[in-house]
């Protein structure tokens, strides 16, 4: 994460990071995911079904992409100086563009869209968030994402 001073806040928004590292979505990741949340379709978790889908294989859940924000959140991510606590604060948009193929490699880039003092130290980001496949065109998923930081 990088660090901003209070004072500088402002000059953060349309800031856009580099991208992340790469990350692997393997099938033990997947079978993980849907154990979690109860969503054993086959296409997720069965592999030999799954290879007779246009998809070659299984994919991964499109929440399962979604939730990888929070890992590459800590590489993107802005942190104002004093910060106390972040929060989710939800999403004014999430779009899945391309399923995930288990094997792929993932990774996201992010654009600051605004930042809002809703408090004195309150602070609630807009980030506009991709999710890119390796070697694809079109990206996993698009979001606005949403979260706020506390600071002292």
């Amino acid at each position: 994460m990088k660090q901003i001073r209070r004072a500088s806040v402002a000059e953060y928004i349309g800031y856009e990071s580099e991208p992340t590292d790469w990350h692997t979505v393997t099938q033990e990741a997947i079978n993980q995911f849907a154990d979690c949340t109860l969503d054993h379709q086959f296409i997720h978790v069965d592999p030999e079904r799954a290879k007779q889908t246009p998809f070659g294989g299984t994919i991964a859940h499109g929440f399962l992409s979604l939730s990888m924000l929070s890992h590459f959140a800590e590489q993107f991510s802005l942190m104002v100086e004093g910060l106390t606590m972040g929060l989710n604060y939800g999403f004014d948009k999430v779009r899945f563009m391309a399923p995930v193929r288990e094997g792929k490699r993932i990774r996201a880039l992010s654009k600051v869209l605004d930042i809002d003092e809703t408090k004195p130290g309150q602070y609630r980001f807009k980030v506009h968030v991709t999710i890119e496949i390796e070697g694809e065109e079109k990206p996993a998923l698009i979001a606005e994402w949403l979260t706020m930081q506390l600071v002292a």
